[in-house]
């Protein structure tokens, strides 16, 4: 069985146009054509389309996806259970996210009473769902630094590296009202610039470019407001006088 392209596009809920370029950069190019110059996919060719899919909402680069897919020793379903386990995964922090939001508005209403602590439940930024941005703009080495380190740590280890992660945003929180060029700003930022590179090893360009995407993208802009209102913009500008200063 074959489909034409529109076809195989509505199928997975991808545009024509989505297709052609996986074609045109090797990803994904259709088993057959029609005499006329048609693309037919075949059902294989839906299959690697699924597993294309998969990949993506884990936020690997499609060039990432093109080096895995196209490995020899590529197992389609070790692959498919890897991403089960992921996507449970994602499952299980939405869960509580959905429950700290009920309990906060519950909170907000009086119903009942939250601690700081149950405020921050189901924040965990120990897997960067931006990885994806992160790789295209600067390289693998500092994601990969960073990923290495992660997955060699303890489940405790991961739990004390996210509280770690988060007390310096609620820090920087405190202080976004001031000026990011203040003493106060700089010094909490350095201590950003640092925790980032225990992970990993971001020059002060890409620690700058990093704050910048802070703002850029309404998903880390949405993420790191959660802290308090205008503090993305807050660190974006206080990483850039901290990346010009120490040049």
């Amino acid at each position: 069985m074959t489909m034409k392209i529109k076809e195989a596009a509505d199928l997975a809920g991808v545009s024509v146009r989505t297709l052609h370029h996986y074609d045109e950069i090797g990803l994904l190019c259709p088993s057959r054509t029609t005499e006329s110059g048609y693309r037919l996919y075949t059902n294989e060719d839906l299959e690697m389309l699924q597993q294309i899919l998969f990949f993506k909402e884990l936020g690997f680069p499609l060039k990432k996806i093109k080096e895995i897919l196209n490995d020899p020793l590529f197992d389609h379903i070790e692959a498919l259970q890897l991403h089960r386990k992921a996507l449970l995964e994602k499952r299980r922090r939405l869960d509580q996210m959905i429950v700290t939001v009920e309990k906060t508005i519950q909170h907000k209403e009086g119903e009942v009473h939250m601690s700081n602590k149950e405020k921050f439940e189901g924040f965990d930024f120990s897997q960067n769902p931006y990885e994806q941005e992160a790789r295209e703009r600067w390289g693998d080495q500092a994601v990969d630094q960073s990923t290495r380190k992660l997955a060699k740590m303890s489940k405790q280890e991961q739990n004390e590296w996210s509280a770690d992660m988060n007390a310096i945003y609620v820090s920087l929180a405190a202080l976004r009202h001031h000026s990011p060029a203040s003493e106060e700003a700089q010094s909490a930022i350095k201590e950003w610039f640092i925790f980032l590179n225990k992970m990993g090893n971001y020059s002060l360009d890409a620690f700058k470019g990093l704050g910048q995407m802070y703002v850029d993208d309404e998903r880390f802009t949405k993420n790191i407001d959660q802290f308090g209102e205008g503090l993305a913009t807050f660190m974006r500008d206080a990483m850039a006088v901290y990346a010009d200063n120490n040049k």
